[in-house]
């Protein structure tokens, strides 16, 4: 058995030689809200020990929901996580592949130390810096095929939105096919590099995700509209308000009790459990 369907059993089965298997490879998989722990894990230890190797595609988003009875979403976070390691590259329409070279990553983004309302208001700061000139240029670059991606994307959110999914994916999509649209690979790659880390509540779950999902639909619709409007003001304009009200909603957040994590520690004193979910080793979710 060569390739996908090998790296599946993999994933999947217990190696006969148990000493010689990848750290929690024989665990089986723990309750729901660590199932992307889980995953994460088991695609690195295999990476880390050359059972993935360079360039090496990973098993499908079917194949792994099948092999590890897991959903879609938490394979798609774990792939996110993965991407933000620098272990994992993803190319649209052809799946996930592990890097050239995992172990060299010059920069890292670690996604541990980013457990906290300071932390995601820093990523959410350096996206706005980036994003709002990747929505101008957008509008000077887009082909005809590009803005019917980038419509597609805010449409597939949407409706994503309208199942009550939490659109991590969906939201991701939707800001990759506009640094697709710029023609600079550059944008693309900053995206990718940040993966999940670039959503939110990707690490962090709020009680009122409904409501706010909603209010992000509408924010993607008048950023497309202003790409396809060939205006490149109101798109940085767009962009600019999209990110900063996401960051504000973090940063009341943040203001409302203590902070998970050191990013802004000391700063308040009142609890916020009602609208954060703690994993049980103190990250959020």
């Amino acid at each position: 058995m060569t390739g996908q369907r090998a790296s599946i059993r993999y994933l999947s089965r217990k190696p006969k030689d148990a000493a010689t298997a990848p750290r929690g490879l024989l665990r089986p998989l723990s309750p729901a809200r660590r199932r992307t722990e889980e995953v994460v894990e088991r695609i690195a230890d295999q990476i880390g020990s050359g059972k993935l190797g360079a360039g090496a595609k990973l098993p499908t988003e079917q194949e792994m929901m099948a092999a590890m009875g897991v959903s879609r979403t938490v394979v798609r976070e774990a792939i996110s996580a993965l991407r933000a390691r620098g272990l994992v590259m993803t190319r649209q329409g052809a799946g996930a592949f592990v890097t050239a070279d995992p172990a060299q990553q010059p920069y890292v983004i670690h996604p541990d130390g980013l457990g906290s309302i300071g932390s995601v208001i820093e990523i959410l700061e350096l996206r706005t810096a980036v994003e709002m000139e990747a929505a101008a240029i957008a509008c000077e670059r887009a082909s005809a095929a590009e803005l019917k991606a980038i419509r597609r994307a805010a449409a597939v959110f949407s409706k994503a939105v309208k199942r009550d999914d939490r659109a991590v994916q969906e939201d991701f999509d939707f800001h990759r096919a506009i640094a697709l649209a710029t023609h600079n690979r550059r944008f693309v790659g900053f995206l990718e590099y940040l993966g999940g880390l670039i959503i939110p509540r990707q690490s962090i779950r709020l009680i009122d995700d409904r409501s706010y999902l909603r209010k992000v639909a509408s924010e993607h619709e008048i950023i497309l509209g202003s790409i396809e409007a060939r205006a490149p003001e109101k798109a940085r304009e767009a962009m600019r308000k999209h990110l900063l009200n996401g960051r504000e909603r973090y940063r009341r957040l943040g203001v409302a009790g203590d902070d998970i994590g050191d990013g802004m520690k000391g700063r308040t004193g009142r609890k916020t459990s009602s609208k954060i979910n703690l994993k049980p080793n103190g990250k959020v979710r």
